[in-house]
């Protein structure tokens, strides 16, 4: 048999399987990661787990869900902790049970559970430790590069608030002119379009000559609709993108490239706000209120959501930030029996202070160039990450050899 093989293998042949413990006093200033069932929690003082385990969440809406830490761990006792046996590579092992979508081996009619003698018996394609090692090094570029345009995002939209905090919660530059001197880092220019002194409103101090107006009287909030799933004439052909608060549960970086669904033609005029323009502001509205995104892509939306589409004397970008900075208030107006919802009636009395729109035609360019950056490094972190899920099964199974190699765009040659 050659070195290369593949065998078809049980999972306890591999790995260990442990059940983790209750989670110790945690501590942010701690120096060991805590993992439950869906990913690192806080940090420990002391760790139950050695570096490079693998956590599998064990029970609850996370069963199955599989994580990794590098480093000694504190592993609670929601999830499992899995160690490679042998010469078996552990990074490629946590590839692997990502892999398989271990939440479909789940049991249990009401708490999903998954339990080690289940984990045990799983059986699946695993090549020799060598072949796992090159694949591990593969792969984890793709995670790397991933990682790092995702913290880059996560600069960028920081830059982007402390603006937005600056000019329009802290009136900085207002503060700066009071005092007689420039406000810090802006231009003569950019700090003459600020007043110098403060009058009293509705929410407070505010800059001299700016407003307070209900956020409905500045921008148009809408919402959407679900037609009848079970007719399939307003879903195929499927043309038209459709988005649930659902596709916002898991997305990195404020921005919404793509929907699970799409509607046909049809269905799309069962929605009588249609498609959305490129640059809309989704908000969900209920379970959970609060998930916020820029639409990249002409679509429309479900009711779960209050969308902000452009034209407003607000853009959806400058309604991103003021989204963040008031969702407390935004809140706080919400009501329901069954689950917590913000109407687009409670929605739109909300104060808003609508600055002068020198300041806000000074405030827009700044914050569009660095979210035009942000999406196409979002757009690049999504195209990594489809091509690395499309390499692994194939790595696995042996279909694909190795050396694969990637280059700086991502692609892929070899395949």
């Amino acid at each position: 048999m050659s070195s290369d093989a593949v065998r078809l293998t049980r999972l306890e042949q591999v790995l260990s399987f442990t059940n983790g413990r209750t989670s110790p006093e945690r501590n942010e200033s701690d120096s060991y990661p805590v993992f439950g069932s869906n990913g690192l929690i806080g940090q420990a003082g002391e760790s139950n787990s050695e570096p490079n385990t693998i956590v599998i969440g064990r029970v609850g809406s996370y069963c199955g869900s599989v994580h990794f830490s590098k480093i000694a761990c504190w592993v609670t006792d929601n999830a499992i902790r899995a160690t490679a046996k042998n010469d078996n590579d552990p990074a490629f092992l946590f590839y692997l049970l990502k892999h398989l979508n271990l939440n479909s081996w789940r049991s249990g009619s009401g708490q999903p559970l998954i339990n080690q003698t289940t984990l045990n018996a799983i059986e699946t394609l695993i090549p020799e430790p060598h072949v796992q090692r090159e694949i591990s090094v593969v792969i984890s570029a793709f995670d790397d590069r991933i990682t790092l345009l995702r913290e880059t995002n996560t600069t960028l939209e920081a830059i982007a608030q402390a603006l937005f905090k600056s000019w329009f919660v802290d009136f900085d530059p207002v503060h700066a002119k009071m005092q007689d001197r420039a406000p810090e880092g802006m231009n003569e220019a950019t700090a003459a379009l600020f007043p110098d002194s403060f009058e009293e409103s509705e929410l407070g101090a505010v800059p001299k000559g700016w407003r307070v107006i209900p956020v409905g009287n500045v921008v148009e909030a809408i919402g959407g609709a679900t037609p009848d799933t079970k007719n399939p004439e307003y879903w195929e052909p499927a043309e038209h993108h459709w988005t649930t608060p659902k596709d916002l549960s898991g997305i990195a970086s404020p921005v919404l490239l793509g929907t699970e669904r799409k509607l046909s033609d049809a269905g799309l005029k069962k929605i009588s706000s249609g498609l959305l323009p490129v640059g809309s502001l989704v908000m969900s509205s209920r379970a959970p209120i609060g998930y916020l995104a820029m639409t990249q892509v002409p679509m429309a939306i479900n009711q779960g959501y209050i969308a902000i589409p452009p034209g407003g004397k607000l853009s959806p970008l400058y309604m991103l930030f003021w989204c963040q900075t008031n969702m407390d208030s935004i809140k706080g107006r919400a009501n329901g029996s069954t689950f917590m919802e913000i109407s687009k009636k409670a929605f739109r009395p909300i104060p808003a202070l609508v600055p002068s729109q020198a300041v806000l035609d000074a405030f827009e360019p700044v914050t569009t160039q660095l979210f035009t950056r942000l999406v196409e490094n979002e757009k690049q972190a999504q195209s990594l990450a489809s091509i690395r899920d499309i390499l692994l099964p194939r790595l696995i199974s042996g279909q694909l050899r190795l050396p694969v190699k990637i280059n700086q765009s991502g692609e892929c040659n070899g395949v």
